[in-house]
């Protein structure tokens, strides 16, 4: 758009908003908003938050337009649909209203700038209903700006409001948050998002194909505002036809999908060399090396939901191309082999970002997948290993057919073993026989602890399991009431967990494999075990006393006190030391 000085307005200006009805993706803030208005329940304070683009500024703009709205004949009152025909709106809309401050918290984020904002808020309202104050990314304020705030933000005068936006909402200090009545702009569906950039280019008389406004959809994440700049951009690109789905990728950099295709299932066959090739034809056509992971990734999505739901995308015309393509695909393919391949390509996204050289940080993501692709699947290798598949190699994950055979385990023997250096990858000496390493069956699952048959071994069980908590709980807190194997009744003290009796019975379960009954009693039970032992202590302290040469000990030295008694265990009399006592002091 041309404006009458001759300078271009960009769609993103042109095409914002100027009423709720025209905000897309934000219904649920919009019905509170309208509520609100129709009842008179209007909050002194907003926050707004979102990520950038989905109309955090815009939205603050229609609520200072909608409160101060006098309607075309100048009766009217808040209205969630300002007329935009009044002084107010019209004044609003142009930034000249002397009631509507717009502050930038980036460029001022001093306390000062605050004072100066406070001290005009004791002043009436010159033209408008309500004095507003909008400040964007609030986030930016310095603690001391936020400090001086607080006490006019938590009791405004009735004829202010204050409106804020933020895309880092966890930097607003929970002080600011608890005055203000907060909106999350959600970010927009692409399926919305393609329908308001369709309205745009009708509305601009460009014709675009379909695939190219998706391209552009995605791109743009959510964000209204980021999709229109990148609208802009290819409608220059076309200059002035059509706007294509292959000019739209040369833009952002996006490899066509079935170059991505070939890409992928080159790689997946093992195809090292010809995957580094494909790359570097994709890269001298200009697609971007993060944004080819990226797609590897979109596509190992997609081929997983064809795997798992066939019927996936049917009726899309932008992925209808690659169901046709990914189909046979996907129907060669194993779960957990693309399942390594998500994990690897997730990996090596976040490197191919955070790397001096993108290209070359992809092509070793690429050379990784092509290596484990001829790699057996583990479950095949932990069958091969316990002899369950001797008369058989595994088979290769992916079923295609390449130029280099898939390495394969070495035929078992008796007993299933297999050569030491298919299990370690150690070669021997030359000429030397390899020696054969049996292998450990594979274990069917836990094995079960015997059942115990007091509370103190219990107790010992824990201690066992390193369950350290738990086991200082059963010791210190717990009053056995009754006890046989497989149920328990206990009184609990006040320092005990309240879940400790569902904790007790489920992990004895799990260890046992038998089914336990843990119920809290409220009889008197026994004593701890901690104040059993310490009772125990307490009578070898008074049967060591009661030794004559102990006694005699303890009446040479006042004050002597016996601080422990040990008990000292002897297997046989055989192993006394000469003069060894029972128990010494």
């Amino acid at each position: 758009m041309v404006t009458a000085d001759g300078a271009y307005r960009v769609l993103a200006r042109k095409y914002r908003p100027s009423d709720f009805g025209e905000l897309i993706g934000q219904e649920a803030m919009v019905r509170t908003l309208t509520n609100a208005i129709a009842t008179g329940r209007i909050a002194h304070a907003f926050i707004l938050t979102g990520v950038r683009g989905v109309g955090k500024t815009t939205t603050a703009r229609i609520i200072a337009r909608g409160l101060n709205c006098v309607g075309p004949d100048g009766k009217g009152g808040p209205t969630i649909k300002p007329c935009g025909q009044c002084e107010p709106c019209r004044a609003i809309a142009e930034d000249r209203h002397v009631d509507v401050m717009e502050m930038d918290a980036a460029s001022r984020t001093g306390v000062d700038d605050i004072r100066e904002l406070t001290d005009g808020v004791r002043y009436k309202p010159v033209s408008a209903r309500y004095k507003i104050y909008i400040i964007d990314e609030v986030h930016m304020l310095s603690k001391a700006a936020f400090n001086a705030l607080l006490k006019t933000l938590e009791e405004p005068p009735p004829d202010v409001k204050f409106i804020f936006a933020t895309t880092e909402i966890h930097k607003v200090p929970v002080t600011v948050l608890s005055r203000c009545q907060r909106f999350s702009l959600r970010r927009v569906p692409v399926e919305l998002l393609e329908a308001h950039y369709a309205k745009v280019l009708e509305a601009e008389t460009v014709s675009a194909e379909p695939a190219a406004i998706g391209l552009v959809a995605r791109a743009a994440d959510g964000s209204v505002r980021d999709g229109l700049s990148l609208l802009d951009q290819a409608i220059a690109l076309s200059a002035g036809g059509t706007i294509s789905e292959a000019a739209v990728r040369d833009m952002l950099g996006i490899a066509d999908k079935g170059l991505m295709l070939d890409l992928l299932e080159t790689v997946l066959k093992g195809d090292a060399a010809g995957a580094l090739g494909q790359l570097a034809s994709l890269y001298d056509g200009g697609a971007d090396p993060v944004m080819v992971v990226q797609d590897l990734l979109d596509l190992v999505h997609f081929l997983m939901r064809l795997k798992l739901t066939p019927a996936a995308g049917e009726g899309d015309p932008a992925v209808e191309g690659e169901r046709k393509r990914g189909l046979p695909l996907a129907e060669k393919l194993s779960v957990p082999v693309l399942t390594r391949a998500w994990q690897m390509l997730l990996k090596g996204l976040s490197e191919t970002q955070t790397a001096p050289s993108p290209l070359q940080a992809a092509e070793m993501v690429l050379v990784r997948l092509a290596y484990v692709a001829d790699l057996p699947a583990p479950a095949d290798v932990v069958k091969a290993l316990s002899g369950e598949g001797a008369s058989q190699p595994p088979r290769a994950p992916v079923g295609m057919s390449t130029g280099n055979a898939a390495p394969s385990l070495p035929p078992t023997g008796s007993g299933g073993a297999v050569s030491r250096r298919s299990v370690s990858g150690e070669p021997g000496p030359a000429g030397a026989p390899r020696m054969a390493l049996a292998a450990e069956p594979v274990s069917t699952g836990p094995t079960l602890a015997p059942m115990p048959q007091s509370f103190a071994e219990v107790v010992e069980l824990f201690d066992r399991k390193r369950e350290a908590v738990l086991r200082s709980h059963l010791f210190a807190n717990v009053h056995l009431v009754r006890f046989e194997p497989g149920r328990i009744e206990i009184r609990l003290t006040e320092g005990a967990p309240r879940d400790l009796a569902n904790r007790l019975g489920k992990l004895l379960g799990d260890w046992t494999g038998e089914r336990w009954v843990v119920s809290v009693s409220q009889g008197e039970g026994e004593p701890t075990l901690r104040e059993q032992a310490a009772a125990h202590d307490e009578g070898l302290r008074h049967e060591a006393a009661a030794n004559p040469l102990v006694r005699a000990v303890l009446d040479s030295f006042p004050g002597a006190r016996i601080e422990a008694v040990r008990e000292i265990a002897r297997e046989t009399p055989e192993a006394d030391e000469p003069g060894e006592a029972d128990e010494e002091p």
